[in-house]
């Protein structure tokens, strides 16, 4: 995937940038973002970019944390929306936080289920609770977001 530089835009906003495959990455390297096509090998290509993006920004000890949430948002997405997803990482220049981002074509806000033992889906959103600082979703003109955001215990290199 080729990098192009764009201005820093706020980090909701980012999903607007581009509308081709590739990756967009701002300056100074603090977003970087992503558009996956809608099958199951983005989930892997996901967690793939995860751990370059913060492995480059040193951000080692998020890595475990942002891999398995990236992997169970971008499921979700492919699961109940359709069409191509857009994977978006941030850093926060005034509180160091991390932010994740997906974007995808369903309008429809995320469900929190109660999984029971045996099931094998449903606790995507227990995780996102448990693990982040703090989550939420917006609409888009073409679907919706869902972000998390995590604390950071390194700066960028």
């Amino acid at each position: 995937m080729k990098p192009f530089t764009a201005p820093m835009p706020p980090p909701t906003a980012v999903q607007a940038q581009s509308a081709g495959l590739g990756a967009a990455q701002d300056e100074p390297a603090r977003t970087s973002s992503w558009l996956l096509p809608p099958e199951p090998s983005s989930v892997r290509e996901a967690r793939r970019l995860a751990r370059t993006q913060l492995a480059h920004w040193a951000l080692h000890e998020q890595i475990d944390d942002t891999e398995l949430l990236v992997s169970e948002l971008v499921t979700n997405a492919l699961r109940h929306a359709w069409g191509p997803i857009r994977l978006t990482f941030s850093l926060a220049s005034q509180d160091g936080g991390l932010r994740c981002e997906i974007e995808d074509a369903n309008p429809a806000g995320p469900l929190r289920r109660q999984a029971r033992e045996h099931d094998e889906a449903g606790r995507g959103m227990h995780l996102l609770s448990l693990l982040s600082r703090c989550w939420g979703s917006h609409r888009t003109r073409a679907g919706k977001v869902v972000w998390f955001e995590l604390h950071v215990c390194a700066g960028p290199a």
